[in-house]
Parts: structure tokens; C-alpha cells; sequence
């Protein structure tokens, strides 16, 4: 099976997830995707940027592929590539990137393969994929999930999904494997209140772009009972570090009391 998902070089990527299913939104099931997916990104160092639940809809669903293709971000489908009436995600795939659906001819063998005469007329419509599409490989029970660019389809069964988001991180981005992992220092400023302090924000959100810039403003609680702020910054440790430093002693020239928090790792 081809394994070439991606052929441009990245460094960073946001990255994305789709959950698919009426079954989700009724509650007659409980997602186990987004806390997986998440899991198997903080391995290898990465983040979800963002996630978005839809029914079985395929007008929305259409819409929202629209958005994924032309993202930029790598995005993961889960559900909806089976070749039940309710399965819309690879017709809907096809109409968002204004392709036809075809048999991709390596699915077409493991199908044809696996359920002989039965693959017909029905189970052969699990190959049937946007035309140009790339396989997944199965592990489970070979029927493939597929990508385009960097929107990857898998099914909504986990035992088969996870592996196969696990393959796709590994063979096709491990330059966006991240070994130093992202880290979180916090400081909270006392009797701070937010709108004093957004210039000051905003000349850090400039000066480190690669970094999350926090606030959390509480009006007092048990341990520190008067109104503070605790902000925090997020990402690489030398630069937390380094924007932190400036970030205290901004605050200290400002006539602010700090309380420390310490360093969390994410």
C-alpha cells in the first residue's frame, strides 16, 4: 500500500479533528475520539487546535470539508466512510474538493480480496473514494481509510481509527514531532485588573508570536483573597522563560505585587 500521505516539507502545522455522527449528538453514544486523538498528539509533542462535531448531515458536513481542505491545517475525519445508506463523508469529500468518486484500484483488491462475490454490489462502495485520493492502511480489517492533501478519512469505530491516525503521524509527519515538549509558567498579578493591562499584552503578544499569552482575572478566592490576574505563557521553555522574565518585571515596574505559581508542563 502507498505509503506517500504527504510530499511538502512542514515544520508546524495547526491540526484539526471532525467528528461525525447523529449518534454523538443524541447522546446514544459518547465520543472517545477527541480524548484519543489528543493523547496521541501530546506523544509526539503536537496540540489540537480545533474540533467541530456535526450530525449526519451532508450539507454541513460538505461545508465543513470545504473549510478543512482549504485550512491548510492537518485534519482528521472520523466516521461516515462506510457504504451504509447514513455513511455521507466520502460522496461528501468528493462534491467539497469538486471531484468524482472512484474506485481506487488497490481498495478495489483488498475488498475484492477479503469478501470475494460479496463484495458486491454494496461493500465495494468503501473503496469507491474521491478520484486522486490516497489509502490508510487497516490494521483491523483492512478496509482502508483514505486522505486528500491533508485531510485524512478513518472510520468511527476507535479500534480501527487510532492505529490508523498513528500511522499517518508517523509515516507521513514525523517533522512535525515535537522532542522538546511545550511548557506553562504562570505569575498572577495582585489587585490587577484586566483593562489596565491590555497595551502591555498586546506589546508581548507582538514581540513573541510563537508563544500563548494567558489571562485569568478573579475577583478573589480562598488562597488570595483580593481581586488578581494570573497570566501565563505557553510554548517552547526558552522562550516562556525568556518572555516570562520580561513579563514580571513589566508588571513589577507597573507597581504590581506578584504572587508565583510555578511552572507547569503541558
Amino acid at each position: 500500500m502507498a505509503s506517500e500521505i504527504l510530499s511538502p516539507e512542514v515544520i508546524s502545522m495547526n491540526v484539526g479533528a471532525i467528528i461525525i455522527g447523529d449518534e454523538l449528538l443524541s447522546g446514544k453514544r459518547q465520543d472517545k475520539h477527541l480524548a484519543a486523538l489528543i493523547a496521541m498528539l501530546a506523544e509526539r509533542g503536537m496540540k489540537l487546535a480545533w474540533v467541530e462535531y456535526l450530525g449526519d448531515d451532508p450539507v454541513r458536513l460538505q461545508a465543513s470539508l470545504v473549510r478543512a481542505f482549504a485550512s491548510g491545517d492537518l485534519v482528521f475525519s472520523f466516521g461516515g466512510i462506510g457504504a451504509t445508506p447514513d455513511d455521507y463523508t466520502r460522496q461528501c469529500a468528493a462534491a467539497a474538493l469538486g471531484v468524482p468518486l472512484a474506485i481506487h484500484p488497490e481498495a478495489r483488491t483488498i475488498i475484492e480480496g477479503r469478501f470475494g462475490a460479496e463484495a458486491y454490489p454494496h461493500r465495494i462502495n468503501m473503496g469507491n473514494i474521491p478520484e486522486g485520493a490516497r489509502l490508510i492502511p487497516n490494521p483491523v480489517n483492512q478496509m482502508p481509510g483514505f486522505s486528500v492533501g491533508d485531510v485524512h478519512f478513518v472510520p468511527g469505530f476507535p479500534a480501527m481509527a487510532w492505529p490508523m491516525i498513528a500511522w499517518v503521524l508517523d509515516t507521513a509527519y514525523p517533522q512535525l514531532k515535537n522532542t522538546v515538549p511545550d511548557i506553562e509558567q504562570t505569575v498572577i498579578a495582585l489587585d490587577a485588573r484586566e483593562g489596565d493591562l491590555i497595551t502591555l499584552m498586546q506589546a508581548f503578544t507582538a514581540r513573541y508570536p510563537a508563544l500563548r499569552l494567558s489571562s485569568l482575572p478573579s475577583f478573589g478566592s480562598e488562597t488570595i483573597p483580593q481581586m488578581h490576574i494570573e497570566f501565563g505563557f505557553s510554548g517552547q521553555p526558552a522562550r516562556v522563560a525568556q518572555a516570562m522574565g520580561e513579563w514580571r518585571k513589566a508588571l513589577q515596574d507597573a507597581g504590581y505585587a506578584l504572587c508565583e505559581r510555578g511552572t507547569v508542563s503541558n
